[in-house]
């Protein structure tokens, strides 16, 4: 069974983009594909008498299975803001039991799990938890989503230094260019492959209207 957990350097550089992206490579491969948003904030009509989150619903399209909201999104908080906040907001503490339960469960029915964080790598669920010890819980590998504008440098190589000293690997790296202004684009992403000290997975362009069907990816080789 393969598996990994997709962090960003912040909110907002494309990470559900690439966790789609993700699962079409991998589908490639395994028949059995499913995403899985942990802790979702912010909540909207799924068209079928429910609720569900804009990420999770890109994450169900983009699976090969269709598993129940309870195991592919255990937490969904109704306010779009961090989701510390809006637990507290709701009244619903996030806790790591319900989520290492769903994915214990989902590694029973899929052949590959793309598990999207939320935010980036020290982003809060609550007061004493943050998305980097869920990942730790989980014990997989991570792709880390940098999204490529002004000071992206920065971000991306104290999250890669932070994702290393908590104990994982560092499995790959995506470059996502949300800045279609941006000044010397090709001597940062330059910087970051001789720096960050693991594969380009994926560079995706800038798009106006996302479609993670158009994105190529080269997995690594035990993914495949």
């Amino acid at each position: 069974m393969i598996a990994c957990f997709v962090t960003g350097t912040d909110t907002g550089v494309g990470k559900t983009l690439s966790s789609c992206a993700l699962l079409h490579a991998l589908a490639r491969h395994h028949p059995r594909v499913v995403g899985m948003k942990p802790v979702a904030s912010g909540a909207e009509p799924d068209g079928q008498g429910a609720w569900a989150n804009e990420d999770t619903l890109a994450l169900r399209a983009a699976s090969t299975i269709t598993v129940s909201p309870s195991l592919d999104n255990p937490i969904l908080l109704p306010d779009p803001v961090s989701p510390h906040i809006a637990a507290e907001r709701a009244r619903m503490p996030v806790t790591l039991a319900p989520i290492l339960q769903a994915y214990q469960t989902l590694r029973e029915q899929a052949d590959a799990i793309v598990v999207e964080g939320a935010g980036g790598w020290q982003a809060p669920l609550s007061e004493d938890l943050r998305i980097a010890d869920l990942a730790v819980a989980l014990q997989l590998p991570v792709v880390l989503v940098v999204g490529l504008r002004l000071g992206c440098l920065n971000h991306a190589l104290l999250s890669a230094d932070a994702i290393r000293a908590s104990g994982l690997t560092l499995a790959g790296w995506i470059c996502s260019r949300v800045d279609p202004t941006m000044l010397e684009p090709e001597a940062n992403l330059a910087y970051l492959r001789q720096s960050i000290g693991a594969p380009l997975l994926a560079d995706i362009a800038w798009q106006a209207q996302p479609d993670a069907r158009t994105v190529r990816v080269q997995l690594p080789k035990e993914w495949q």
